[in-house]
């Protein structure tokens, strides 16, 4: 918790300040304000859907399109491969763990501007402005997910004995989204033309990730270090426990958790850092 010091003997004057090092950003501080974040992230969701002419249909809306547009122009047109199983099913498993990092991570990175009247009127743990946005992505998730089972149905396709294996993948995506969200959000913080590269760094990353064609396309030699963009291994394993294709991620899927790992330690080293200075650069 932040450390309180008492200008003087008998003074009911507290003085709250940040805790030293982000090493004790500590899980207490986010656990004493869990219903903070709770009403943040709930927040979050009905703001995203207030006042809107379809509602929570968006939620299924955007990937259905998304897997429409990549099945005629990838699939037909191009004739990109999709390790034996229906072009749609391939596009959509893929899709669904992008959805959930992409607008996890677009969200949480403008957090803090968005939230300026919170950060100069209140102290809590700033940590959990951009973890509230992540968490309310994770009720889209849920949703599109259902729409993946009817698909599965559809096609006859009986999940993996691995599926089990589907929240560890989750746990990836979510922990990416989060060290790259405090990235960008202590960043834009200080710099506002961040939130101008977040839609065109999203783009070029989504074409990086295996989502309309296999990583199998990837040569041999190339395919662990390809593992260095983490949602590659997300992918791959959202497919491999899903529809069993592609093998085991093996080898690229440790070298996306261990980037994975690198991008949150240092961007909570980095967020904790700068922390001190958000009331007055915001």
């Amino acid at each position: 918790m932040a450390d309180r010091v008492a200008e003087a003997a008998g003074s009911s004057l507290v003085v709250i300040r940040p805790s030293r090092g982000w090493a004790r950003a500590s899980l207490r501080d986010l656990w004493a304000y869990r219903e903070l974040l709770y009403f943040l992230a709930w927040r979050d969701v009905k703001v995203r859907y207030k006042q809107t002419a379809l509602g929570v249909a968006w939620v299924v809306i955007q990937p259905l399109f998304a897997m429409l547009v990549f099945s005629v122009f990838f699939g037909r047109l191009a004739g990109m491969p999709s390790d034996g199983v229906p072009y749609p099913v391939f596009a959509f498993c893929a899709l669904l763990p992008w959805q959930l990092f992409a607008h996890a991570l677009t969200e949480s990175s403008t957090s803090l501007v968005a939230n300026q009247n919170l950060v100069t009127k209140v102290y809590f743990p700033r940590l959990i402005i951009p973890l509230a946005p992540v968490l309310a992505s994770l009720l889209d998730f849920v949703i599109a997910f259902g729409i993946l089972l009817g698909m599965l149905a559809y096609y006859r396709i009986t999940p993996t004995p691995w599926v089990w294996t589907l929240p560890l993948f989750l746990l990836l995506a979510i922990t990416l989204a989060i060290g790259v969200g405090l990235w960008l959000a202590a960043l834009n913080a200080r710099y506002r033309d961040v939130r101008y590269t977040i839609p065109f760094l999203t783009q070029i990353w989504l074409f990086a990730t295996p989502i309309a064609y296999p990583s199998s396309l990837v040569p041999e030699p190339w395919r662990i270090w390809y593992g260095l963009n983490p949602m590659a291994g997300v992918v791959d394993g959202f497919r491999w426990a899903l529809l069993g294709t592609g093998g085991a991620p093996g080898g690229l899927l440790a070298v996306s958790a261990a980037a994975t790992l690198v991008i949150l330690v240092s961007g909570l080293h980095y967020f904790r850092r700068t922390e001190r200075t958000f009331a007055d650069t915001i």
